[in-house]
């Protein structure tokens, strides 16, 4: 019997909370940071779906290999692809198109795959109208006859709220906050039916120039910066302005054509678009808090969120030290 669900079924969402949900029914799984992906097995031919549709087999050999060695000879599981104690840009690097550099890679740093949902059993049928409840058992089981347990890994899981809550303060390393899942909940594909509640961590920066929207001269992006032990201004990251363009603009216009940033500068080639964008330079005086979820080697890995504005902090105390605790950050809502 062929498995009953097609490569180009697509992974249930999670919409952002701002807190971890109360009360009976909820199972609170851990989220870590990484590629989220659909694993097929049908025989002899494993398939690796990426969010998009993407085949990821090439790139993650040893995550293929632990499939065809698992005793049974079909399923689809819903998880994550990690690189455990590493951080994303590890990763990221997996994506590579040499064959021999991902071989050296996949050996100096193999990935493992975190699974939290079991779509089709051992017959190839669909499990998909099942509540989540029944897969789960079903998913427990299944990784009781699991050979490899250092490549394919169960989600920790809990209906304890405290529980939950003690995994975010301690922020274990790669974890990106809860997900949580109803456990009458039947499998949507698409839909964002689940919750997540993710982790984030506040900084002081300078805001040392920005972005204007192409086409217009309206602010798009702050860019942040930090100061280091020299007293040079890095660029760490970028802040959306979202529907406070009107009173950005009002802050930094005595401020456009300053010094900007005096070490590592914004700008350049995006890599995904290859245009080029023109950084302008602002008199760094202004100060703001924002959030960030992940901070990678002195960076905000994606763009940061204004928190307030801090008229009361001097642009020279925004150092980078506050980067040091990144890995312990506290927690916030998305």
């Amino acid at each position: 019997m062929a498995l009953e669900l097609p490569l180009s079924l697509t992974p249930m969402e999670a919409k952002p909370i701002n807190e971890l949900p109360l009360g009976a029914g909820w199972l609170l799984e851990q989220k870590y940071d990484g590629f989220r992906c659909i694993v097929f097995r049908d025989e002899a031919t494993i398939n690796l779906q990426s969010r998009r549709q993407r085949p990821l087999e090439r790139y993650f050999p040893e995550v293929v290999r632990a499939a065809l060695e698992w005793p049974t000879a079909r399923f689809v599981l819903d998880g994550e692809l990690i690189i455990p104690n590493q951080p994303f840009d590890v990763l990221q690097l997996r994506l590579h198109p040499a064959p021999s550099r991902v071989a050296k890679m996949s050996h100096e740093h193999p990935a493992g795959f975190v699974a939290f949902d079991l779509l089709a059993d051992a017959e190839g049928r669909s499990l998909l109208a099942c509540p989540f409840s029944e897969r789960r058992h079903a998913l427990e089981v299944f990784f009781s006859h699991n050979p490899d347990r250092a490549r394919f890994i169960l989600s920790r899981a809990t209906t304890s709220h405290s529980t939950a809550r003690a995994w975010l303060n301690g922020r274990d390393h790669g974890l990106d906050g809860i997900v949580a899942k109803r456990l009458d909940l039947p499998y949507q594909p698409g839909r964002r039916a689940m919750l997540k509640f993710k982790l984030w961590q506040t900084v002081d920066c300078v805001v040392g120039g920005i972005y204007r929207r192409r086409g217009s001269d309206q602010v798009e992006y702050l860019l942040m910066g930090l100061y280091d032990d020299a007293g040079l201004l890095h660029y760490v990251g970028r802040c959306g302005v979202g529907d406070r363009a009107a009173e950005v603009e009002q802050l930094i216009r005595p401020l456009v054509g300053g010094s900007g940033f005096s070490g590592e500068a914004p700008g350049g080639r995006s890599r995904w678009s290859d245009r080029e964008r023109i950084a302008v330079p602002l008199e760094p005086r202004l100060v703001a808090e924002v959030s960030a979820d992940h901070v990678e080697h002195r960076h905000f890995r994606h763009g940061s969120r204004l928190v307030r504005w801090r008229e009361d902090k001097d642009p020279q105390a925004c150092t980078m030290k506050q980067l040091a605790g990144a890995t312990s950050a506290k927690v916030r809502s998305e």
